[in-house]
């Protein structure tokens, strides 16, 4: 009896120990890097743009849905199976949502504008952007009739317009109710690219625009390049002018599809990381390069975890569908039982920046550079407003995100840049439902939005590089554990110690030039606490809540307090 009490005790001692251990000795970490790299040359993702950027895609319309079955039949190639048909063994699997449409759907056929008896100053097959979204068509023959030119809004209160064609140089959101509605003009033309476009040089590209949906109306509206306002001025300086628009468009009730592609989690299946590429937008980098980046990751994931290269211990997801919609109504939408994570957006992935300008980015989560914008963190002219303290989101995805894409940035000889957060694609959604988000993109683009973004525009290269760091991203994070946030706690701290440097150096300065101390003392404060804060989020990489992990923490945060102390010490001397 005394034999078996000892031998019980020790068991217990040893099963305790052995606990422990597994408790406080990270395992070995894996070198993502060196599986993706070899995988990820861009080709899927190069012919998969070049397939989706034919279309002017809207959802519901015939170039959008030729895409999602694009995207349904490469995953089945890849070894996805459709979701009604798996089994349980099934880890590879996709969907494809239908929802019927509130309002019709719209896509553009052609289209010609001409001074009537003289020089076309547009047509459909060189500016595809020419129609403004959601315009009816024209009778057949055309309609020909007198052109207005107003310098402002304000000059259409006094000016009868009826049965005229209004030109401004202004957005058609704002032309459209006073001139049509209101005033009863047969159509509008308008001009309103921004400067970033340098439309001087580009005079070609049209940016697209749009006008209210139609329907029992026949209205529409044309937009300008800038060559063709010139143009169009030009004849008008010369005395009256009459043109001829001719548009063919198609307005029918439709459905809205959207492709959710899953790798079930071996461990935590209902933990998941979510990436989204939105399909609609005519351009090809915008965002036909998402799309084709996304799924060629989707592609050699398969590979990967069916080779046993890699594991998924908790669910990767691939989502393509309506810009924002879509995201938003999967986050909204998703069981109860599972929790998303981490959310990343792919919007504008691919782009030639020799051709196209800018870098590429990382818009971070939203943190103190977005309320105090300086030294080298600088908003893009996309634009974004200044947000306050109760706004921000602390959080490690930032820097382990940025750091990834900086290794591969290293490997590849490729620029890798951030910008303070400004919102407008798939990574508000999961923000705005306090999951962690942020946006891989390109800007400033010179073609964004025009119809001279198209596939000459794309670097198959960028798009190997930002899907291979993406990826090796996911698989870390969906892989994580105790030893993971350890190793992203020092990260977070070292990025933590170089974020107060900079900002301490940019005080120092900022006194010297007349700044307030309080003001300078409050902003090293908060990028403290924002550190701070985002220590703590590490604790949801291990599931193990493991007490080793929260003694680092509090070592870690007490240590970046009195940092940050000695900084402000001698900010104040």
């Amino acid at each position: 009896m005394k034999k078996t009490i000892l031998l019980f005790i020790t068991a217990l001692l040893f099963n305790s120990c052995k606990k422990e251990s597994q408790e406080t000795i990270p395992s070995k970490r894996v070198n993502y890097f060196d599986l993706v790299r070899p995988e990820f040359n861009g080709d899927l993702a190069y012919k998969t743009t070049a397939y989706v950027e034919q279309f002017w895609r809207v959802v519901g319309n015939t170039g959008f849905n030729n895409s999602i079955h694009k995207i349904v039949e490469e995953l089945e190639k890849s070894g996805y199976i459709l979701e009604e048909n798996a089994t349980e063994d099934n880890r590879l699997t996709y969907r494809i949502e239908t929802r019927k449409l509130d309002s019709p759907t719209w896509e553009p056929v052609d289209a010609s504008l001409s001074i009537d008896g003289g020089k076309t100053l547009l047509d459909f097959s060189t500016n595809r952007n020419m129609i403004c979204q959601n315009s009816a068509s024209t009778p057949t023959e055309g309609i020909i009739a007198d052109v207005i030119y107003i310098k402002n809004i304000e000059e259409l209160k006094n000016t009868n317009v009826e049965g005229k064609i209004v030109f401004a140089e202004v957005h058609p959101r704002a032309l459209y109710q006073k001139a049509i509605i209101k005033g009863k003009a047969l159509g509008i033309l308008t001009y309103s690219n921004p400067d970033y476009l340098q439309p001087k040089k580009n005079k070609t590209s049209i940016q697209f625009r749009r006008i209210p949906i139609q329907d029992n109306t026949k209205h529409w509206g044309i937009a300008l390049s800038y060559e063709a306002k010139e143009q169009l001025k030009e004849a008008l300086n010369n005395g009256n002018v009459s043109t001829n628009v001719k548009i063919n468009t198609k307005i029918y009730q439709s459905e809205e599809l959207t492709v959710v592609a899953n790798v079930k989690g071996s461990v935590y299946p209902n933990e998941s990381l979510v990436f989204s590429a939105h399909v609609q937008e005519p351009g090809a980098n915008d965002n036909a390069t998402g799309v084709g980046t996304q799924l060629e990751m989707a592609s050699i994931t398969s590979k990967l975890i069916t080779s046993g290269k890699i594991d998924a211990k908790r669910t990767l997801t691939f989502l393509w569908g309506d810009e924002i919609i879509s995201t938003r109504r999967y986050v909204k939408e998703i069981d109860n039982s599972k929790t998303i994570k981490w959310g990343i957006s792919l919007d504008m992935v691919g782009e030639n920046t020799d051709k196209t300008g800018g870098s590429f980015l990382i818009e971070k989560m939203p943190d103190p550079s977005a309320i105090w914008t300086r030294g080298n963190d600088k908003h893009t002219e996309w634009g974004g407003k200044q947000l306050r303290k109760k706004d921000m989101t602390p959080h490690y995805l930032n820097d382990f995100i940025i750091n990834t894409f900086k290794e591969q940035g290293k490997f590849a000889n490729w620029e890798v840049n951030t910008n303070p957060f400004e919102g407008g694609s798939d990574h508000t959604p999961f923000l705005r439902a306090d999951i962690p988000g942020l946006l891989l993109w390109h800007f400033t683009d010179q073609f964004y939005h025009t119809d001279n973004d198209r596939l000459d525009k794309v670097s198959q290269t960028t798009m190997a590089n930002v899907g291979t760091s993406a990826l090796v991203s996911a698989y870390t994070l969906i892989n994580s554990d105790f030893g993971t946030a350890l190793d992203l706690l020092d990260t977070s701290y070292n990025s933590a110690v170089s974020r107060l440097n900079i900002e301490y150096e940019l005080s120092k300065k900022a006194l010297s030039d007349g700044s307030d101390f309080k003001n300078e003392a409050d902003i090293l404060n908060t990028w403290t606490e924002w550190y701070i804060d985002t220590f703590d989020t590490l604790k949801d990489l291990d599931p193990t809540n493991n007490k080793t992990l929260n003694t680092s923490i509090k070592e870690t945060k007490k240590k970046l307090e009195n940092y940050s102390l000695t900084l402000l010490d001698k900010l104040k001397s």
